[in-house]
Formats: C-alpha cells, sequence, structure tokens
C-alpha cells in the first residue's frame, strides 16, 4: 500500500516571493557574484584594458602637463601626477565597473539571463549579485593601481590604505549600479556604448579629476558641482591624504563627499532594482 505525496505548489509570483518556496537572497547572488569573477579573470583583455587606459592618460597627460599646472586656489607645490591620481583611480573603477555590466546584454543574447529570470529568484538577488561581483573586480584592479601612489609622492599609510580601499568600494557600488541600469534598458551593446560616450564620459571629465573647476566658464563649474563623480573623486581625494596635514585642492569637504556618494550608490541599487522587477517581461521577450 503506497501513501500519497502532497503535490508540491505551483511556482507563481507569489510563491516566488515566499521564503518557504524560493531560494534565498544571498545565495543567488553570491553565485552571480562568483559568475561575473571567473568570466573577467578568463578575459585578459578586459584587465589590460581597464587598467592600461588610465594608466597611459596618467603618465602621458601627466608627463606632458605637469610643469605648466598650478592652481589658481589650493597649495601651488602639488604636482599634475599627484593632483590626477585620484582621477585615475576614478577612471579605473568606472571602466571596470561599467564595462562589467555589458555581460547583461551578453547573457540576454545568450538566453541566459531569461533563464535566471524564469526561475523563483528575487529580481534583488539578481541586482545585488551582478553589482557585487564587477564592484569586487572594479575595486581589486584600482587597489593594484593604488600600489603607484609613491610616483605620485603621494605616501601610503595603513589609514589612507584603508580609508582609499573603502571609499573605491562605495564608489564601484554606485558606478556598477548605475552601469546595471543603464545596460538593462539596453538591447545591443552598440546602443550601450552611445550611451557611454554621451554621459559617463563627460561625468568622468566633469568631476575636477583631470582639471580644476575654477577657471572653467560659469556653466560647466555648475554641472561640475551637479556631477555625482566630482564628489566620488572628492572622497578619493580625502582617503589619499587621509592622516596627513595637506591643504587639499578640493571644491567640497569629506562629509559631503561622503554622503552624495552614498546616496548615489543607494539611488542607483533602488533603481536598478526597479527596472529589473518591471522590465523582467521586456527582458524575456
Amino acid at each position: 500500500m503506497t501513501s500519497a505525496t502532497p503535490n508540491a505548489p505551483p511556482l507563481t509570483d507569489s510563491t516566488r516571493r515566499d521564503p518557504t518556496i524560493a531560494p534565498g537572497l544571498c545565495r543567488p547572488a553570491l553565485s552571480l557574484a562568483q559568475r561575473e569573477i571567473v568570466r573577467f579573470l578568463r578575459q585578459r583583455s578586459r584587465i589590460l584594458g581597464a587598467l592600461g587606459t588610465p594608466l597611459v592618460f596618467w603618465f602621458i597627460v601627466g608627463g606632458g602637463l605637469g610643469r605648466s599646472f598650478s592652481l589658481s586656489d589650493g597649495p601651488q607645490n602639488i604636482s599634475y601626477m599627484e593632483y590626477t591620481f585620484p582621477g585615475a583611480l576614478a577612471a579605473i573603477l568606472l571602466f571596470t565597473a561599467i564595462f562589467s555590466m555589458i555581460s547583461i546584454i551578453d547573457d540576454r543574447r545568450e538566453g541566459f539571463m531569461q533563464g535566471v529570470l524564469v526561475a523563483p529568484v528575487s529580481r534583488l538577488a539578481i541586482v545585488l549579485g551582478k553589482v557585487a561581483g564587477a564592484s569586487i573586480l572594479a575595486t581589486g584592479q584600482a587597489t593594484l593601481f593604488l600600489s603607484l601612489a609613491p610616483l605620485a609622492e603621494i605616501p601610503l599609510g595603513v589609514v589612507a590604505v584603508v580609508f582609499t580601499v573603502a571609499a573605491m568600494l562605495l564608489v564601484a557600488v554606485g558606478l556598477t549600479a548605475m552601469g546595471f541600469w543603464l545596460a538593462w534598458l539596453m538591447e545591443s551593446t552598440q546602443g550601450f556604448h552611445a550611451i557611454m560616450n554621451a554621459v559617463l564620459m563627460p561625468m568622468l571629465i566633469l568631476s575636477g579629476a583631470f582639471f580644476p573647476p575654477e577657471g572653467a566658464a560659469t556653466v560647466l563649474r555648475w554641472l561640475t558641482y551637479a556631477n555625482p563623480m566630482t564628489y566620488s573623486v572628492a572622497l578619493l581625494r580625502h582617503g589619499l591624504h587621509s592622516g596627513r596635514a595637506v591643504a587639499l585642492p578640493e571644491i567640497v569637504g569629506i562629509w559631503p563627499a561622503l554622503g552624495v556618494t552614498v546616496g548615489f550608490a543607494i539611488a542607483m541599487l533602488g533603481l536598478s532594482s526597479f527596472v529589473a522587477t518591471r522590465q523582467s517581461a521586456r527582458t524575456l521577450q
């Protein structure tokens, strides 16, 4: 005599959100983050591209403009290599984080994203997994570049390293979440690159990373103040010089820089979760 086994409930939208049926939040997020890291390490060209471009730009532009650089408002003994070093860190974070999000478009084209979306996995887990993996990669590459700080006459103490790495991770989360949002809305890598060139590069240039905004036109100065990356670069600059009595050529203090960077990261994570939840049907098509 056999006993009847009750049938398992079907996986509907309501049961997918039931923690007794759907898997947890951490395991799917960690799996997606691990997949991002493994994929990145297998593509060495991405490592060279993310590190090589800011490194070459920093050496060539810094060496070429170093003698003609001076600050009208700030310390006059700071070199251009030292001034642009936080901007080079921000560029590495930006390039690595944004290019990592191209994998969303690739996953959709290859069918992997459709499989993830039909699984009983929270949309927030998808966002957190992709953002966490790319943020770890971006921070790791920027940390490698951080070891070159003595070449810019920036001594690295324990406090400065810990502060800067934490700031880089926070900046990477915000930039990666922004990249997730943009990539989720794009249908092709060409469109993603077009948005990157039209929006993200001006954000980097107008962040005060490569030239001080004091001598710029009024419109550009206002755009600099409205640019969230301005505060990210400021936070990195404060981190590099933490523990030292140095007058910084900065337009914002450490607390406004930290507040805006944290708010930007939270806002981008919320926006990414919103579009991933609301536009899943269109992504599956």
